[in-house]
């Protein structure tokens, strides 16, 4: 009986080895066939399955984004179940806050470790791409960050409510503000400028001017 293919599975894969590609070389160096011998496959089989560079990178771009989404839920959990998460062991509440919450995702767009990092990298060189061609959907692009300002202002939005966030500051906005503080210190942990740790420390630094200690 013939093996049953794996359809899902082998995009994955494929979608693997452009990461690993672009994180190597750059995203502007990858093509179907370097692709190909990355994934060791041949160029008809990726092209069976993407018709087009442009939708192999698409289709990179929501892998990440569904990776960074479960990478945040698992620091969350972990913080929860370590009893370290400020809604975690002092309130009696196994939910975590708003607060631990806002923290894993602004955390995630710092590169600690080698898949964040490939992260920052390869998002970064799409959105920088993407403004000059059209095909890679500059604005379908803005999508997931759009998203992301909402989430990240009604968590701030719950957490003033429940008294844990300053009453005074503009939600929206100061998501804004996060979501650009993060990228802007995930850049300058590429660029050498400064650590992770250190990167990590503004952050705490600015989300305790937002979440003020009880």
């Amino acid at each position: 009986m013939p093996k049953l293919v794996d359809h899902e599975e082998r995009r994955a894969h494929i979608v693997d080895a452009l990461l690993r590609s672009a994180a190597a070389g750059g995203l502007h160096a990858v093509t179907m066939r370097s692709v190909a011998v990355e994934a060791g496959v041949s160029v008809r089989l990726v092209q069976y399955y993407f018709d087009t560079k442009e939708q192999l990178l698409l289709a990179a771009m929501h892998r990440l984004a569904a990776r960074m989404g479960e990478r945040v839920s698992e620091r969350v959990a972990a913080r929860v179940a370590a009893g370290t998460g400020t809604g975690a062991a002092g309130s009696g509440s196994a939910a975590p806050a708003p607060r631990d919450v806002v923290e894993a995702v602004l955390l995630e767009a710092v590169p600690t470790d080698e898949e964040s990092r490939t992260f920052h990298l390869v998002y970064t060189e799409y959105a920088v791409l993407s403004v000059t061609d059209p095909a890679l959907g500059g604005q379908a692009f803005l999508a997931a960050p759009n998203e992301m300002e909402a989430f990240l202002a009604a968590q701030l939005t719950a957490a003033q409510r429940a008294g844990q966030a300053a009453a005074g500051l503009d939600a929206r906005r100061e998501a804004v503000v996060l979501l650009a503080v993060s990228a802007g210190l995930g850049l300058s942990v590429l660029l050498g400028q400064r650590t992770a740790e250190d990167a990590t420390a503004v952050l705490g630094y600015h989300l305790g001017r937002i979440f003020p200690a009880p």
